[in-house]
C-alpha cells in the first residue's frame, strides 16, 4: 500500500486538489450570484473532464441497454423457435393421420368389392433376409386370421399368412421363393405360376413358348386354386426371354404392390371349409 501511495502520490494529490476545488465551488456557487477568478478558473479545468465523464457515461448506459435488448430479443426468438417446432410437430403429425385416413378409406371401399370378410391390419414388423420375405401383421386368431389365407393391399396381391398366433400373424411376401399362386396374363388369357425370385421380383413359371406374353403385360389372379379370388393384380411383366429349345419361356413380373412399404393391409378371411 505504502509503494502504490508513493508511486502514485502525484496523479492522487492532482485528484484530491481538485475533488477539494470542486467542493469548495459548489458550495460558493449556491451563495454567491457572481463568479470569481478562482470560479472561472475551475470551470476552464474541469469542464473538459466533466464533459469526458458524460461521454464516457452514456456510452456505458448506451452498451447496457443494448445488451439489455440484445437478451430479450435472444429471448423471443428462442420462444419463437419453440412455436415453430411446435407448430411443425403438429402439422406433420395432422399430415400423417389425413393420409392414413385416405388409406383406410380405400381399404374399405376395396372391402366392398371383394368376397368373404376383409379384415383390415396394419404391419408391425417386417424379415428381409436372403432367404425370407415376411412381415408381420397386428392381427391373429382371435381376429378369425388363418393360415393359407391371402392378403392384399390396396394396388394387388401382397402375399399369403403362414404363421398365425393370438394377437399376430406373419405373411409370406409374393417375392419370397417359397411364394407361388396361378396367375393369368390379361391381354392374351396365357396362363402360368407366378413365382417369388427374392428381392423385390418374380417370374411367371410354365409359360409356353407359344403364348402371347409381351412387355408391360398385366398378370392377375386366375382364381383356380381357390386362394385368391380371381382378377387381383400381381404385377407387370419387365422381361420376356424365349430360348431356341425347350417349350417354356422366361417371364420376369414386378409386383403391383411396392413390398418395401406396406403399411395397411387387408387379410381375406372366408368360412372355413
Amino acid at each position: 500500500m505504502l509503494e502504490f501511495l508513493k508511486k502514485y502520490r502525484i496523479q492522487l494529490l492532482a485528484g484530491f486538489a481538485l475533488f477539494v476545488a470542486l467542493i469548495f465551488f459548489s458550495l460558493n456557487l449556491r451563495r454567491r450570484d457572481t463568479t470569481s477568478s478562482f470560479e472561472k478558473v475551475v470551470l476552464t479545468v474541469t469542464s473538459p473532464v466533466s464533459g469526458l465523464i458524460t461521454v464516457v457515461n452514456d456510452a456505458i448506459f448506451g452498451l447496457w441497454d443494448g445488451y439489455l435488448f440484445l437478451t430479450k430479443v435472444k429471448e423471443e426468438n428462442r420462444r419463437l423457435l419453440q412455436t415453430i417446432k411446435v407448430q411443425n410437430e403438429r402439422l406433420i403429425r395432422g399430415n400423417e393421420a389425413l393420409l392414413e385416413n385416405e388409406r383406410l378409406r380405400s381399404l374399405l371401399e376395396m372391402k366392398a368389392r371383394l368376397p368373404g370378410v376383409p379384415v383390415a391390419v396394419s404391419v408391425i414388423a417386417e424379415e428381409v433376409t436372403p432367404w425370407f420375405r415376411t412381415v408381420v401383421v397386428n392381427r391373429g386368431a382371435q381376429d378369425g386370421i388363418r393360415e393359407g389365407l391371402p392378403v392384399l393391399a390396396l394396388s394387388g396381391v401382397v402375399g399369403q399368412v403362414i404363421k398365425v398366433g393370438a394377437t399376430s400373424s406373419k405373411v409370406l411376401l409374393l417375392s419370397d421363393h417359397a411364394s407361388a399362386m396361378a396367375a393369368t396374363i390379361q391381354r392374351s388369357r396365357a396362363r402360368g405360376v407366378v413365382k417369388g425370385k427374392g428381392g423385390d421380383l418374380c417370374s411367371l413359371e410354365f409359360a409356353s413358348r407359344l403364348d402371347d406374353i409381351k412387355l408391360g403385360d398385366i398378370v392377375v389372379t386366375s382364381g383356380i386354386g381357390g386362394v385368391y379370388p380371381k382378377g387381383i393384380p400381381i404385377g407387370e411383366v419387365t422381361m420376356v426371354k424365349k430360348g431356341e429349345y425347350g417349350i417354356f419361356q422366361t417371364v420376369t413380373v414386378r409386383p403391383a404392390v411396392n413390398l418395401s412399404r406396406l403399411e395397411e393391409l387387408l387379410v381375406l378371411v372366408s368360412p372355413p371349409q
